[in-house]
């Protein structure tokens, strides 16, 4: 009996010394009880991954970016929108410019050739003057010849007036500069004085725009 007890004793013994000496054994403290350097590295880079990064010194915020980026875009905007309206608004005016001066060069193309057609008119008108009034005494020819120029001269006058082209007759009216031009002054008693006394050659217009002056005699004081 003694025998057993005694064999029995080392091998409980040994169990202990080989328990004692397995780590899996050792019991896991609890999560309260655990020191900072019992918490492994890998254990506290995980929990601080969940934090965000400080932002570095000296980095500008992105929201402060993007606002900064829009006013530029705005103001980009505002200057490309005014140079578009500032050409719109000068071609369009170039265009009416153009317009106007086509306007002008078919309205007034004949401005050449009715300068030579007026002096016409005047020699037709000069020659009705030379001629005086019909007496009973002429012929028939020179009756006829008469006919027939101031027939001709209304008919030109006639063209004239179709095409706006008008004859300027200032006889009793004031001196203009713009449609008059003065040759000659002479006292005139029953005359204000600038006022046209004299007609030596008529004016012509073209839609409003001078051909020729009137050539004229200017009254003044005696």
């Amino acid at each position: 009996m003694q025998h057993e007890k005694s064999s029995a004793a080392p091998a409980e013994a040994e169990a202990k010394r080989q328990e004692s000496q397995d780590p899996a054994a050792e019991a896991t403290p609890a999560p309260d009880q655990l020191r900072p350097q019992d918490v492994s590295p890998a254990a506290s880079d995980d929990a601080g991954a969940a934090e965000e990064p400080p932002a570095e010194e000296g980095e500008l915020d992105p929201m402060t970016v993007l606002c900064a980026e829009i006013e530029t875009l705005q103001s980009e905007v505002k200057t490309l929108r005014d140079q578009a309206l500032r050409a719109m608004a000068e071609a369009e005016n170039t265009r009416r410019r153009a317009e106007r001066e086509k306007s002008d060069a078919v309205k007034f193309a004949a401005i050449p050739l009715l300068r030579d057609l007026v002096k016409v008119a005047d020699n037709m008108a000069r020659a009705l003057a030379a001629a005086g009034e019909e007496t009973p005494e002429e012929s028939a020819n020179a009756k006829a010849l008469r006919e027939g120029v101031a027939l001709t001269e209304k008919e030109l006058l006639a063209a004239f007036s179709r095409h706006g082209v008008a004859r300027i007759d200032p006889m009793g009216e004031a001196l203009n500069p713009e449609h008059h031009e003065a040759m000659f002054e002479m006292p005139d008693e029953n005359a204000e004085p600038g006022t046209i006394v004299q007609v030596l050659e008529p004016g012509w217009l073209l839609n409003g725009r001078l051909i020729r002056p009137a050539r004229v005699g200017v009254a003044r004081k005696p």
